[in-house]
């Protein structure tokens, strides 16, 4: 028996593996775009804030195939929706370096959405359900080390061979062999979903609450502010810091691509430490600690005394910020009841889907016509408005 037990362990043990592969390939799209940016609008001659129609593009794609990916898992199993999310996502971003102008590449934005919706919302179910919240930490950070990766190959791309079409081929062509890799393994994949114990403790699915229930519960719509607005200003400094400095601060392009580096460097690094201490810290406080950080980097980056001044700034917030998303998805069912978690978790997915759009478009559009200093400002602004709601939250938790 014991020996068998053993067997079953090293599939696992691969899986887990490729797991946090597939997160990695997951992060390095998200890398890529803030420091291609530049370069791609000026090859397709579109205004600075032209970027917003791409992310309104990819995030359409990323909704939908979040809320199919339950009935599309339970139809095909999870491998196989993961094998064919990483191909889509892949040709996607290969398909961005051969197209001949800018809307071609917006309709790709809604493939390569597509794709990383399935491949975010699949794992996250798969490991959930199989492994439990430490191996989760680990897998969101595993999407940090991908994100730390991207602005790394694309600067490489833009300094050697000033071409970003180079980097995305590349990211495109990892994320097809990663979609390789879940081909062979399918069998495993649909073996371990119906390994699930039946005498595990009631989850948080297992509640049917139904979904009108659910909206008219006020904790529930202040959580899911929560997350647009925290990941409408992850992505947004992400995206813009590297056009910030370049464009607006006069740093060289090699040096700010170091920058927009350290800042999911930071990010990786901050994720990697909370799964060791996040348990002892409590969850409240981690958040609190955290959004404090990340305020006073901000401050910093409006104050600019100097330019390496910017590298503390964004490598602070970076690191702060880090361990925000995973601690508010866990406190979920604090925050609104375990009741409404399950419909409240799949609602804040959403949202950070549509913060991730919205709020860096819109500050692009504010950065067109006023200056890109407002990129900061932005920032001072967000996680000041962060604070002041999660302590709300906290409040209106007590008063339930």
């Amino acid at each position: 028996m014991e020996a068998l037990r053993k067997i079953k362990v090293y599939p696992k043990i691969g899986l887990i593996i490729l797991a946090f592969i597939a997160f990695i390939s997951l992060g390095m799209p998200d890398g890529l775009l803030g420091v291609a940016w530049p370069s791609i609008r000026t090859s397709f001659s579109i205004p600075l804030d032209a970027i917003g129609m791409l992310l309104t593009a990819s995030v359409a794609g990323y909704l939908t195939s979040s809320f199919l990916s339950g009935p599309l898992i339970s139809r095909w199993g999870v491998g196989s929706v993961l094998a064919a999310s990483c191909a889509m996502t892949g040709l996607g971003l290969i398909g961005y370096t051969l197209v001949p102008v800018w809307w071609m590449m917006v309709v790709l934005g809604i493939l390569a959405g597509l794709g990383a919706g399935a491949i975010d919302a699949g794992l996250n179910t798969y490991v959930a359900a199989h492994f439990g919240e430490g191996l989760m930490q680990w897998l969101h950070a595993s999407y940090g080390i991908g994100v730390t990766l991207g602005p790394i190959i694309m600067t490489i791309a833009l300094t050697t061979l000033n071409s970003w079409q180079v980097g995305y081929r590349v990211v495109g062509g990892f994320q097809v062999a990663v979609a390789a890799c879940f081909v062979l393994t399918l069998a495993m994949w649909n073996q371990n979903d119906t390994s699930v114990a039946d005498d595990k403790p009631k989850r948080l699915t297992d509640y049917k609450t139904p979904m009108g229930e659910t909206l008219l519960q006020p904790r529930v719509w202040l959580s899911v502010l929560l997350f647009f607005l925290y990941v409408g200003a992850e992505v947004s400094l992400g995206t813009w810091t590297y056009s910030l400095l370049t464009e607006s601060r006069g740093v060289d392009p090699a040096i700010a691509g170091l920058f927009a580096g350290s800042y999911w460097a930071t990010f990786t690094l901050g994720r990697m430490a909370a799964g060791l201490y996040a348990k002892r810290v409590g969850v409240n406080l981690l958040v609190r600690g955290s959004l404090i950080g990340a305020l006073l980097g901000a401050v910093l980056l409006v104050w600019n005394p100097s330019e390496w001044t910017n590298l503390l700034a964004v490598a602070l917030i970076g690191f702060a910020i880090a361990p925000i998303f995973p601690a508010m998805m866990s406190g979920t069912s604090e925050r609104v009841d375990a009741h409404f978690a399950a419909n409240t978790i799949g609602l804040q997915m959403a949202a950070a889907g549509l913060g991730s759009a919205i709020i860096p478009s819109f500050l692009g559009i504010l950065a067109r016509q006023i200056s890109l200093e407002v990129i900061p400002i932005g920032m001072v602004v967000a996680f000041g408005s962060l604070f002041g709601l999660y302590l709300l939250a906290d409040t209106s938790k007590l008063k339930a």
